[in-house]
């Protein structure tokens, strides 16, 4: 028999704050996270290659030094920033679950780390590749430091976590898919515990000028997830961790429940490595598949993956009408939080599962911002949107059972988790 999963603790730090408590409340209140690259402190380093006019979504005033004795020293010299910002996410979300520093209570060798990064250390490959050609000798770090699986592994030594330990690296779906597999894992039992999602360091002249060139990078600094004027996304980073639960385990400790996860879908498009068919064929199989044993009225509201690209968008909206629209009495609420945050890549879908679980705790849904016309795109054909409830201007109130978080990837990579509100 599979278990029930729940989660029981949420970590996070994004561009809007440095706790999962401050960013949804700068989420809630609408402010950007977004600034623009002659705002960093190492903005010289992007005059030559990005136009002044970008914008990033960075973690500002991140000082590891700032968490107490959370780091030694060595731990600085051995861990990239990627995997710093997932040992404080990873902190943060035990604590919340009370099980900070009573793993070993618990049976530490049932408890596992699933932790994913799209990118991993982007800054010490670049940094070393520069050091190397001048002929300077590489630092024994190099390796470790720039390998997708040490968040996981340094949050799993940093915690104590024996059980399954694992990394996830699809791109832009790895959060989502992070938890997704931690999922299974404890519903499989291979765990009664499991610490689950992604971090990402991404902020760099060398990715922002990789997707520039790529054409996904808004060139104005602003993000408008489903809107005619939307031209691409902005680059962010960040982490978001939460601690996934047997529903017996959880019960057993007497632990405070925020949502139940009750479905995991993943797909390929094998279609382009970076674009989608516009008729969003991936995208709708795996939110069928997450809904599976649901019907689509059931569900409340959807935390789009919407990055605020005209393909990517056209793709989702086209999904998710052809899943929620048909004989829906009360309209479905929709919203993106990229607006606000920018794309954090790899992390985004763990940070929007996040603010996903809190929209079910607080029954309210999060407004999408600088969404002004829907779907007026050139080469936008959405038809009827009447059944789809955009939520812009401010957030919406509103009794939420169940929503669902996307995330897509470069690479045609498909993924959606389905929540339920925990109903004590």
């Amino acid at each position: 028999m599979t278990s029930r999963v729940v989660i029981t603790g949420l970590g996070a730090l994004t561009p809007l704050g440095k706790t999962v408590s401050e960013s949804w409340s700068n989420l809630l209140r609408g402010k950007s996270g977004i600034r623009p690259i002659s705002e960093l402190p190492d903005a010289k380093d992007y005059e030559s290659h990005c136009p002044a006019s970008v914008g990033v979504a960075n973690v500002t005033g991140f000082n590891p030094m700032d968490y107490g004795d959370l780091f030694t020293s060595q731990d600085l010299r051995r861990m990239s920033l990627f995997t710093q910002f997932a040992v404080v996410a990873a902190q943060e979300a035990l604590k919340d679950a009370n099980l900070l520093n009573t793993v070993d209570e618990y049976n530490n060798e049932r408890f596992g780390c699933v932790i994913g990064s799209g990118i991993a250390s982007i800054q010490d490959m670049y940094e070393s590749i520069l050091n190397f050609d001048r002929g300077k000798k590489l630092p024994p770090t190099f390796v470790p430091k720039i390998l997708a699986n040490m968040a996981c592994g340094n949050v799993s030594i940093k915690f104590q976590l024996r059980g399954v330990s694992h990394c996830v690296s699809t791109a832009c779906a790895t959060g989502n898919n992070a938890i997704g597999d931690a999922y299974n894992f404890i519903r499989l039992g291979y765990n009664d515990v499991c610490l689950a999602g992604a971090s990402e360091a991404s902020v760099h002249p060398l990715s922002l000028s990789g997707f520039l060139r790529a054409k996904s990078i808004t060139p104005d600094g602003i993000s408008r997830p489903f809107d005619k004027e939307r031209n691409g996304f902005v680059l962010g980073e960040g982490a978001g961790l939460m601690v996934l639960e047997s529903l017996e385990h959880a019960q057993k400790r007497g632990a405070r429940i925020y949502a139940e996860i009750e479905g995991y879908g993943l797909t390929s498009d094998a279609h382009h490595i970076t674009s989608p068919s516009e008729s969003g064929d991936g995208a709708r199989r795996a939110m069928e598949m997450a809904l599976k044993g649901h019907d689509p009225r059931q569900v409340d509201y959807v935390n789009a993956h919407a990055t605020s690209t005209i393909l990517g968008d056209r793709a989702e909206l086209n999904a998710i009408s052809n899943i929620f629209a048909p004989n829906r009495s009360i309209p479905l609420k929709l919203s993106s939080n990229k607006g606000a945050m920018g794309h954090l890549l790899g992390a985004a879908g763990a940070v929007e599962s996040i603010f996903t679980i809190k929209s079910l705790q607080e029954g309210l849904v999060p407004h999408t911002l600088n969404l002004k016309r829907i779907g007026e795109a050139k080469g936008d054909n959405f038809g009827d949107l009447k059944a789809l409830d955009f939520v812009t201007g401010s957030p919406v109130r509103h009794d939420l059972e169940y929503a669902l978080s996307n995330s897509f990837g470069f690479g045609g990579i498909n993924s959606s988790l389905l929540f339920r509100k925990w109903v004590s």
